[in-house]
């Protein structure tokens, strides 16, 4: 745990590092240093937790609670805006990533929500030019700021660790992904993950809540979503007919049988014909 730990902590904890060498020797007590397999560990004990209906303030300076969000999957990314490559790329890369999940599920089917954790900067002004910087202006997509205790309560529900360094914070690369009742579904880590540990869980979470609905459009949706899967060749997602045609062909299998058991049984039950 703690190789792994450390690999998606790398890029964050080797900056900080470098700008604590340019500090000159013994110049006073060092903060302790960030525990990456700590880190990692409190981040999966928040799988299944529920989040409590903070409130925050988005980029345009209106409130905002967690709540609000409540009926549809959300994708939580914290990150400081002082930053200025990490986390820019970071949420670069998710960006992308939740482009293709809005192809496969919806664009209304999911939201995100972008916190900043560095809340004596972080504000709604910071929180809206960062977002313009990155080019996202969707209105599935919200950045929030919030005082220090509610954003700290935040935090440990997700499991989201952090420390200040020289330059800026030591922390995880980390997504989380809340189900529609609020609760922590998955964990995605990584500056430039891989698209389907983001898009698969979203999937999962959309199909299950299709398959609580009972219209037509809404099983038609199903059967897209269940045959939607991911090319590695291509990159992309597409829809893999054969899933369909495969599940088809078992249904007449199926059939076929239950057929031929049924006139078994009835010519079992009509007994011998008398000659």
């Amino acid at each position: 745990m703690n190789r792994l730990a450390g690999w998606l902590a790398a890029p964050l904890c080797v900056a900080a590092a470098a700008a604590w060498a340019d500090e000159p020797a013994g110049g006073g007590i060092q903060p302790a240093a960030f525990d990456a397999g700590q880190a990692l560990a409190a981040s999966q004990a928040a799988i299944g937790r529920q989040l409590s209906p903070l409130t925050f303030t988005d980029q345009h300076g209106r409130p905002l609670s967690l709540a609000d969000f409540r009926g549809r999957p959300l994708v939580i990314s914290p990150v400081y805006t002082s930053c200025y490559q990490i986390c820019p790329t970071s949420t670069t890369w998710l960006k992308s990533a939740t482009e293709v999940a809005s192809v496969v599920v919806g664009e209304a089917a999911f939201a995100v929500l972008t916190v900043g954790f560095d809340t004596a900067n972080d504000t709604p002004e910071r929180m809206r030019a960062y977002a313009r910087q990155r080019g996202i202006e969707t209105p599935q997509w919200t950045f929030a700021s919030a005082d220090a205790g509610t954003m700290a309560r935040l935090l440990d529900e997700i499991g989201f660790a952090y420390k200040p360094a020289a330059g800026g914070f030591d922390h995880m690369i980390q997504a989380t992904i809340v189900d529609r009742d609020g609760r922590v579904y998955r964990q995605v880590y990584g500056q430039q993950f891989e698209t389907p540990l983001l898009v698969d869980p979203l999937k999962k979470l959309v199909l299950g809540q299709r398959l609580e609905e009972d219209t037509f459009s809404s099983v038609v949706e199903q059967v897209r979503l269940f045959c939607t899967v991911f090319d590695a060749k291509s990159g992309r997602y597409r829809f893999d007919y054969s899933i369909f045609l495969s599940f088809a062909i078992g249904l007449i299998s199926l059939g076929g049988v239950a057929v031929f058991i049924w006139r078994s049984w009835r010519a079992q039950a009509r007994g011998p014909r008398a000659s």
